[in-house]
């Protein structure tokens, strides 16, 4: 068993189930020709999917994984499911009787699997299988915003807007405004981005959904500001906004003596070489305009790495919201303070560009299944590292990226680094 706290932990493979929700077209609708013919899949059988396709990309059997971790926030509130890690360990008849264990925190609770499954592989096991899921489109959007509400400090924040988490990221966009060079245009910039990546992945909630950049940049009767708090109602629009998805996501991964008993050679996979985690309290004062808890997340990643921002080649943000990219270039070292609507201006960070930002695109145009972003992202990493990606790969080699996942607002973030060779 491996027992060193540097030991190397790869990723074996990992697999997707489809993101799925409004403007997809299998999600099931009242509008949709299968409207009470068929339903939309359930948790379970996204996480079933999500596992059983990382199995067979891996080429592991299920009988090899020594545990389990599923990421999931509100199942109990969309879906009036708890107890997830007994949920996941029947995904497969070889995964049941194996020490599973549900991780939870808000938006980061995927990446927060990540690391605790590095912790697991670095104290008692060698090969481990981390899925994220969330279903979220069985209630209405006010419903749904209250529930993801209990992100934020649900007592003293979920009575400032109807929508509560959009309410205080327009905060966030005002103060940003305020402080730095930024404008509308800029973060239609991010919102047409994402849509042209999601268009280019199959796995995508909107890769059959287009959007303009002159689309974004407008409000309109398609694209409404829709916030009730008078003074931030100007400054979000839907298009600003990531996705309510159905989804889950699913990796395997093992310590260097695991990858070789199941016949892997390490110096061809992707290793987790650095991580930060980093919480701050819930309630509380807090920058507006900077990212500052994953800003100290990323530089613990780094210092784990024994790398710097510029050797990042390729990276996945959470850009729950426009304003949170731009916020987490700077978090991450990518632009100074105050610059990060640089990067997306000058197309530094589109699928052509020197540092390709949330390829598959985004949370904004891949989707948002809560509990599945965290490792969504830990696996589009490494499927860009190993030329997986098809039509939105990076057309070149790539050997180091990076992946920050954040819980709440800014509260909870986790930023993971991958190295391939």
């Amino acid at each position: 068993m491996a027992t060193h706290s540097d030991a190397p932990i790869f990723v074996l493979g990992g697999a997707h189930s489809p993101y799925l929700g409004k403007f997809h077209p299998d999600f099931i609708w009242k509008g949709h020709p299968d409207f009470g013919k068929r339903e939309n899949p359930t948790l379970d059988e996204h996480l079933e999917r999500s596992i059983g396709g990382a199995l067979e990309h891996a080429g592991v059997a299920a009988r090899e994984i020594e545990t389990g971790l599923v990421a999931n926030f509100v199942g109990e509130c969309f879906v009036n499911q708890g107890h997830l890690g007994s949920l996941a360990a029947g995904a497969h008849a070889d995964l049941a009787d194996k020490p599973w264990t549900r991780v939870e925190g808000a938006c980061a609770s995927g990446g927060l699997a990540v690391v605790q499954a590095l912790h697991a592989l670095r104290s008692a096991y060698d090969v481990a299988i981390v899925a994220g899921g969330e279903v979220q489109t069985t209630v209405n959007a006010m419903v749904g915003a209250d529930y993801l509400a209990r992100a934020a400090h649900y007592a003293t924040e979920h009575e400032i807007d109807s929508f509560p988490f959009p309410s205080l990221f327009a905060r966030r966009i005002r103060a940003y405004m305020e402080a730095y060079d930024l404008n509308f245009d800029d973060l239609a910039l991010i919102s047409a981005k994402a849509y042209a990546n999601a268009n280019r992945n199959p796995n995508a909630h909107m890769k059959a959904h287009t959007l303009t950049f002159e689309q974004a940049r407008e409000a309109s009767k398609a694209n409404p500001t829709f916030l009730s708090t008078e003074e931030l109602h100007p400054y979000l629009k839907v298009s600003d906004c990531s996705q309510v998805s159905d989804g889950a996501s699913a990796i395997v991964l093992a310590t260097e003596a695991g990858a070789r008993r199941l016949g892997k050679n390490p110096a061809d996979l992707v290793r987790i070489s650095g991580f930060g985690h980093v919480v701050a309290p819930l309630r509380g004062e807090r920058e507006l305009s900077a990212a500052t808890t994953t800003a100290k997340a990323a530089e613990a990643a780094y210092g784990r790495a024994g790398i710097a921002a510029g050797d990042i080649q390729v990276a996945e943000l959470h850009d729950c919201f426009t304003i949170n990219e731009i916020l987490l270039y700077e978090a991450c070292g990518f632009a100074a303070t105050g610059k990060g609507a640089e990067l997306v201006r000058e197309g530094v960070t589109n699928l052509d560009g020197s540092l390709p930002v949330n390829t598959g695109g985004g949370l904004i145009g891949f989707g948002h299944p809560v509990g599945a972003t965290g490792v969504k992202q830990a696996l589009e990493i490494t499927r860009q590292l190993q030329g997986e990606c098809g039509d939105y790969q990076v057309d070149r080699e790539l050997h180091t990226g990076l992946a920050a996942n954040i819980g709440g607002d800014d509260r909870t973030a986790v930023v993971t680094i991958y190295q391939r060779g």
